[in-house]
């Protein structure tokens, strides 16, 4: 069953419209060839930079499952669980200029020029195989936000959420997945930043009183974890952000290599704050929602029951945001892939811009329909990937 207040529906509907509008906006705007489709035709200002950098990073991870985690083990343990990506941002920074410099399209083209075509080959299937699993959880992830404040059928919910993912990598690739990103990264900090006083006074002892009075077995960093399980949550996440194809593509997409270092830098500041703001959201519903049955719905249960209708619409609208710009740059680096790794590497070496910029289309439809395929009917396929 949906949400008794449209309030929440209409401000989810309110910002899909809007990034719709704004990504068919700039498509024609901007978009006239293959380099402007795959990266922006390397213009991408800082501000927007960052924006869409921070946004690819969060997602449906961040919002649900870490959420989980923060829920039964608590803020500290929250640290933890977030600590790698903002080490392995700033290593990310510190040879942005060099990303910059080598303007590719994609890691295993980088791949080529240092250790040859079959790492290029070994490194597409890879990539593209697990990028399609997490494309799988976005479109999944988003389908649960509209059936929970619909109660439209989660399949359908999830066609629908995939659809505009689709719909504006598919139309404006970088341009306006770029700009829909940095829009999309807004609206979140905002969200939470309105919510958190809200959420806060309804705690005995307000915002210092959710830390210093928490309950037994929330209250440490580890949680049940030895110290080599604890690294179990670091270094994968570390090594991840800088392997992440997202990321090289957009710092690849910075109008020059000063941009690129600088929006480095407000990465990093950028996603601390952005996983404070979880931690602290989340355990503010240590507290209001002690006995909640789905920990990875915390912060949706949150906007739905504990903060004015409108305050929670733009919350959920917040989390809707990540999730639909996460799922979006997924599909264009998997297209990106399939086109410039395999297509046009060894399939039409001598293809033409107009060729590249219609293969791209056509893969990112074919990325889509892949995810959706395997999370609707090879689940079990998908719990194995992720």
């Amino acid at each position: 069953m949906g949400i008794s207040n449209p309030i929440i529906l209409l401000c989810i509907i309110l910002y899909l419209a809007i990034i719709l509008f704004i990504g068919l906006y700039l498509t024609q705007q901007k978009v006239k060839n293959s380099d402007d489709f795959a990266v922006a035709g390397r213009e991408l200002p800082t501000v927007v930079l960052i924006g869409t950098l921070l946004a690819t990073w969060c997602g449906a991870g961040g919002i649900t499952g870490s959420a989980s985690l923060i829920w039964q083990n608590g803020p500290l343990y929250g640290i933890l669980v977030f600590m790698g990506a903002p080490i392995g941002m700033f290593l990310l920074y510190l040879i942005s200029d060099r990303i910059r410099e080598a303007a590719t399209y994609t890691i295993p083209e980088l791949f080529e020029i240092r250790y040859g075509t079959t790492a290029r080959i070994v490194l597409t299937i890879c990539i593209v195989l697990a990028y399609i699993g997490i494309l799988s959880s976005q479109f999944q992830a988003a389908g649960h936000i509209i059936n929970l404040t619909t109660g439209i059928d989660f399949n359908t919910a999830t066609i629908l959420c995939g659809a505009v993912m689709l719909f504006l990598a598919v139309t404006g690739g970088m341009v306006s997945v770029a700009y829909t990103d940095a829009l999309s990264a807004f609206i979140f900090v905002g969200g939470f930043l309105i919510s958190i006083p809200i959420l806060a006074s309804q705690i005995n002892g307000g915002f210092t009183g959710m830390f210093t009075n928490l309950p037994q077995g929330k209250n440490t960093f580890f949680g049940n974890l030895n110290f080599i399980q604890a690294l179990g949550y670091i270094v994968p996440v570390f090594f991840l952000v800088l392997g992440d194809q997202n990321m090289i593509q957009r710092m690849g997409s910075a109008k020059d290599i000063k941009t690129a270092k600088s929006s480095g830098k407000g990465l990093v500041i950028s996603e601390i704050v952005v996983c404070a703001l979880i931690i602290i959201t989340v355990t503010a519903g240590i507290y209001l929602l002690p006995n909640i049955e789905k920990p990875e719905t915390v912060i949706f249960q949150l906007a739905i029951n504990f903060v004015p209708s409108i305050i929670g619409g733009i919350l959920m609208a917040a989390s809707m945001a990540f999730i639909v710009t996460t799922g979006d740059s997924y599909i264009l680096s998997i297209a990106s892939n399939l086109t410039y790794d395999i297509w046009n590497r060894f399939i039409k070496k001598d293809a033409t811009d107009r060729q590249k910029l219609t293969v791209l289309r056509i893969s990112a439809v074919i990325a889509a329909v892949l995810a959706y395929v395997i999370g609707m009917y090879f689940p079990n396929i998908l719990s194995v990937q992720m």
